[in-house]
């Protein structure tokens, strides 16, 4: 070892001379010490690898303390900090699986609040005095809403499609277009669900044209069900030909056969209302007459992450009675933001104004534009004077495996810091002590302002203050 390297390996503090530092003291006050041991001690053990690994012309005389309690400052905020983070969503994208999907409604989160604090009816029955079920809860609010005869609730909609698969056709054959075996995100493949199930996947058609014939020219003595799919996040267009939810509903009683569609995202509002793509609703694929519909809970209907089961009384009774269902129940927290979602549906001008998800979607372009320039007006005035901001003309898209051909009128703010470029501006953003998600296109930073709630814009120009502030010091 070179003598140099010896010596700055000698002037790094120890960790209890660290720990007693005022500017690292504070941060550790009425905090747990053994995991900030830890991650001192791997600070400090990356600092020596560092001393080593340089050569002997480029090792410094003197070691800085004080840049390196800053240093530590930062690793023990940063461990400090939940993974689990709020962040600002301002990527344009309503639904964003990877934030998050769809933030809930004030009274969910009210709700929420109150179920989790304390004890609750989850599974009592305060007429009765009794044991009850935690599916009471929601069952009669869905068939309100949607005419099913019957509803269940499971923790997502895979576990709902993977439930009825293998309580309706374990060991038989599912008939499905194959234009609709598609894959959505986090690589969940309806074959392999299928195959999961026990259920035999029975393909028919082709890629861009199914018949009804199709169908009917599959129907053996081993066929249990005709399976319809929502094709997510992708659109075939063109030279096209879909069979209609009703006319397999009308020959699954023929050959009695069960009729199941999975709606993906489910819609509980007709979206053409608001100017916008037309997107199957639940209340439609219900009135066919099809055994079981499934859905989602926290895409377009703005709930928390559930699957949603309904349909006919008899094919829910059979589901509720597979012993899977324990392993798939949904959680109090769960129940509770559901209903409140749910209730808010009863008035659907109460729904659009209150449920994020839909305020995003369905709020005019005049008003987002609006929203932009107040924004512009602000960063200027309190984000800090070096940000240069242009409003631009952008498209905003739903996500969520719905209306993936729909883009949406929207306006970003296209944001630069000189001497930063795009990429190190999106960088420190996303780094934030709450984070911000922005959108790089065409070299340049877009916020893209449809995507960003109210309580955003505080938290927004607190980011880019700070991101200002940092800079000015070099």
């Amino acid at each position: 070892m070179h003598p140099a390297a010896a010596a700055l390996l000698r002037q790094i503090p120890s960790v209890d001379e660290l720990l007693r530092h005022p500017q690292l003291a504070a941060l550790l006050e009425g905090g747990p010490r053994p995991w900030a041991v830890k991650a001192i001690r791997r600070h400090l053990a990356g600092k020596r690898q560092e001393i080593l690994a340089l050569p002997a012309e480029a090792l410094p005389t003197h070691l800085p303390v004080e840049a390196l309690v800053a240093e530590l400052a930062q690793v023990l905020a940063e461990a400090a900090r939940p993974s689990l983070r709020r962040v600002v969503n301002a990527t344009g994208v309503i639904i964003h699986t990877n934030l998050g999907r769809s933030p809930l409604a004030q009274p969910a989160l009210a709700q929420l609040e109150e179920t989790a604090a304390h004890y609750c009816t989850l599974e009592y029955d305060l007429a009765a005095g009794k044991r009850g079920s935690r599916q009471a809860h929601l069952e009669g609010l869905l068939t309100e809403l949607t005419s099913a005869e019957a509803a269940l609730i499971v923790n997502n909609n895979a576990a709902a499609v993977l439930l009825a698969l293998m309580t309706m056709a374990r060991g038989r054959e599912v008939v499905i277009s194959r234009g609709q075996l598609v894959e959505i995100g986090g690589s969940f493949r309806m074959p392999d669900v299928m195959a999961l199930s026990g259920a035999i996947l029975r393909e028919v058609g082709t890629t861009n044209k199914t018949y009804l014939r199709d169908y009917e020219s599959a129907i053996t003595s081993q066929t249990a069900m005709l399976l319809k799919v929502h094709p997510s996040n992708y659109r075939i267009t063109g030279f096209t030909h879909e069979t209609p939810l009703a006319d397999l509903v009308a020959l699954g009683r023929r050959y009695g056969l069960a009729i199941m569609e999975d709606l993906g995202s489910g819609c509980l509002l007709d979206l053409s209302r608001y100017g916008l793509e037309r997107e199957p609703t639940v209340q439609e694929a219900v009135a066919t007459g099809a055994d079981l519909v499934t859905f989602s809970g926290d895409k377009l209907l703005g709930g928390p992450q559930a699957g949603l089961i309904l349909g006919k009384q008899e094919a829910v009774k059979l589901l509720k009675g597979n012993p899977l269902l324990r392993a798939l129940r949904p959680d109090k927290m769960t129940l509770a933001g559901l209903e409140a979602t749910l209730r808010l549906y009863q008035a659907e001008p109460q729904a659009v104004a209150h449920i994020p998800t839909l305020r995003l979607l369905t709020k005019p372009l005049s008003e987002v534009r609006r929203d932009a320039r107040r924004l512009a007006r602000l960063i200027k005035r309190r984000g800090g004077a070096r940000y240069q901001v242009e409003i631009k003309p952008s498209l905003a898209r739903l996500g969520g495996g719905a209306l993936p051909e729909a883009p949406i009128p929207s306006c970003a703010l296209a944001l630069s810091l000189p001497p930063l470029s795009p990429h190190q501006l999106e960088l420190r953003l996303r780094r934030a002590k709450i984070p911000v998600i922005a959108r790089l296109e065409h070299e340049q930073l877009l916020l893209d302002v449809r995507t960003l709630l109210p309580q955003d814009f505080p938290a927004l120009l607190t980011t880019l203050t700070e991101i200002e502030g940092t800079l000015l010091k070099y």
